[in-house]
């Protein structure tokens, strides 16, 4: 069955916060299910997200809610099983609007996942993103 995989004990990590202001546009914003709150990164190239799942998952969807105007003209999932290598699961390719964006995952079975954000639309390489999230099924420990 399909479900949410972000839960209380998946960490998470970005790669920059605007002005490194954390309490209004921090990574825990990309989760919360609050239509108000979002993760602002600071400008420059590259933007991501890291996500370590408390055990293995198998994705089958990624869904992005961007700002229009600070999103991404392509994005790279990876993943991987700890200690091994990040690969490639998909290239994605997002509009730049508002509108929450679903894209299918090639079945992929990984404790961790890396969303990269390339080419943004923003000049200074800034990304919004309202809500991220990571849809499939957890495997059992």
């Amino acid at each position: 069955m399909t479900q949410s995989l972000v839960c209380p004990h998946t960490v998470s990590r970005v790669s920059s916060v605007l002005n490194r202001n954390t309490r209004q546009f921090g990574k825990k914003h990309l989760f919360d299910q609050e239509e108000e709150t979002c993760w602002n990164s600071d400008q420059g190239p590259s933007q991501w997200v890291w996500l370590e799942f408390p055990q293995r998952i198998r994705v089958s969807q990624l869904q992005i809610q961007f700002q229009g105007g600070f999103s991404c003209r392509r994005g790279l999932l990876e993943g991987s099983q700890r200690g091994a290598s990040l690969h490639k699961i998909l290239n994605f390719y997002p509009e730049d609007n508002n509108s929450l964006q679903t894209f299918p995952v090639p079945t992929a079975e990984v404790d961790q996942l890396k969303v990269t954000f390339e080419d943004t639309s923003d000049l200074f390489g800034r990304v919004v993103i309202y809500h991220l999230r990571v849809l499939g099924e957890k495997k059992a420990s």
